[in-house]
């Protein structure tokens, strides 16, 4: 959760907050770019939001790493446009990028007037990337400084892909967006990055949505205009492979010069179109969601076992994972730990939840939504997102979908999700 706001304490209440639809129109073009408009009356800048279809999921075992590597090559510069930074500042704008497992995102913000020198320069690098073998020299060498900056010399830097490894047999999950290894991206040739662009940096794996105080049909017209002449070349896309029912508990232990220990426990959970996707987070909430959180207050606060504690779903597209996490202090024994984790969870399937803290957790995400769409950014995005997952409607039902789950449902998720058989733990040990 990015917001939080208070909770008041001295009395049980709950008003609905009123939710800001996002209300957009969305035309498919010929050449497979889908775009979504959104006509924002309060803000005078315009988002552009470019998503591609494209993320670490993506990659084949031996060649991982390359979503991200795309991140940096896509600014660059085109055989047009020798460094994408400096038109998008001269038109007073700001932009940015970042990749994920499932897709790779770019946005520029800018003066509604200056729209289609954002739309002209997406466009560009869609169609007309220059992939040198300068660029991709100077590129790869950006990350693999920033894998062995990151994951290798930096304490803790190697715990979550221990954490995916152990959880995934599989599916590609099991590796994290910066890759297995640096070798990887070291290894590629020039024309392995060029093949990896033809593939996916393509009309029919992009999404682009516009959000502006501008006619919708204004707005959908222009995309058309610097989007439609380009061509796709319907390429088929390598099929995912479908990580298998967990069967029996999976066991790590490692020691690693760090300060404290940590202990995590990974449990596989529904995709993001799943009510058990909702019921995760909702969960997560319940047991992390700020400093007055069940973990917080009886774990670190109470019985000082931990220095930190947490609980997260990875939200992820396909099948993702519940987390729950602490950090141990010095006088904590590891099994003492582990089992009273265990035991908030056991806590959760045998359904001892209040109705003071499922009303907070829904009130916690229902402001926290209300003020994303607030942002135009955020809007343009979250149009790409939705639109990406087949349901864009999601957008907007989200909030009533929260509303709706009960605590019989989060015991059931409980007890089929914190299971034994179904658990990875990891003891990253310090030395």
């Amino acid at each position: 959760s990015i917001f939080a706001i208070p909770i008041l304490p001295t009395r049980f209440f709950f008003v609905h907050l009123l939710q800001i639809m996002i209300h957009y129109k969305q035309r498919i073009l010929k050449n497979g770019l889908t775009v979504l408009v959104n006509r924002d009356h309060a803000s005078k800048l315009a988002a552009v939001n470019l998503l591609y279809k494209v993320g670490a999921r993506n990659e084949s075992e031996d060649r991982t790493g390359f979503a991200h590597l795309f991140e940096h090559l896509m600014f660059r510069g085109t055989h047009n446009v020798p460094e994408f930074d400096v038109p998008v500042q001269m038109a007073c704008g700001e932009n940015n990028a970042f990749t994920n497992n499932d897709y790779t995102n770019f946005y520029i913000t800018l003066p509604k007037e200056n729209l289609s020198t954002a739309l002209w320069l997406e466009s560009d690098r869609m169609a007309n990337l220059n992939i040198s073998e300068e660029a991709c020299a100077t590129e790869k060498q950006v990350v693999i400084e920033e894998f062995k900056q990151r994951y290798l010399n930096q304490p803790y830097g190697d715990e979550q892909p221990l954490l995916r490894g152990l959880a995934y047999t599989t599916h590609p999950y099991r590796w994290s967006t910066i890759g297995l290894t640096p070798d990887h991206i070291a290894s590629a040739t020039t024309e392995d990055v060029r093949a990896f662009y033809r593939l996916h940096y393509r009309p029919s794996r992009a999404i682009l949505a516009i959000s502006a105080d501008l006619d919708e049909e204004l707005m959908l017209d222009m995309a058309e205009e610097y989007f439609g002449d380009i061509e796709d070349n319907n390429l088929a896309i390598p099929a995912i492979a479908e990580e298998p029912v967990q069967r029996e508990p999976r066991r790590l232990e490692v020691e690693r010069e760090v300060p404290a220990t940590d202990i995590t426990i990974a449990f596989h959970m529904g995709d993001r179109l799943s009510r058990d996707f909702f019921l995760g987070d909702l969960s997560s909430d319940l047991l992390a969601g700020g400093e007055s959180s069940r973990l917080v207050n009886r774990l670190v606060k109470e019985q000082g076992l931990f220095s930190s504690v947490n609980a997260y779903i990875t939200g992820s597209l396909d099948k993702g994972l519940f987390i729950i996490k602490g950090r141990l202090m010095p006088s904590t024994s590891e099994a003492e730990a582990e089992a009273k984790l265990w035991g908030e969870l056991n806590d959760l399937k045998e359904g001892n939840i209040t109705d003071y803290e499922m009303e907070k957790v829904k009130n916690k995400f229902e402001a926290n939504m209300l003020m994303g769409e607030i942002n135009i950014m955020n809007k343009a995005l979250n149009l790409c997102f939705y639109a990406m997952t087949g349901d864009t409607d999601l957008v907007n039902r989200e909030a009533e979908i929260y509303r709706s789950l009960t605590r019989d449902e989060v015991k059931a998720f409980a007890e089929r999700c914190f299971t034994p058989n179904n658990s990875s733990t990891l003891i990253y040990r310090a030395k």
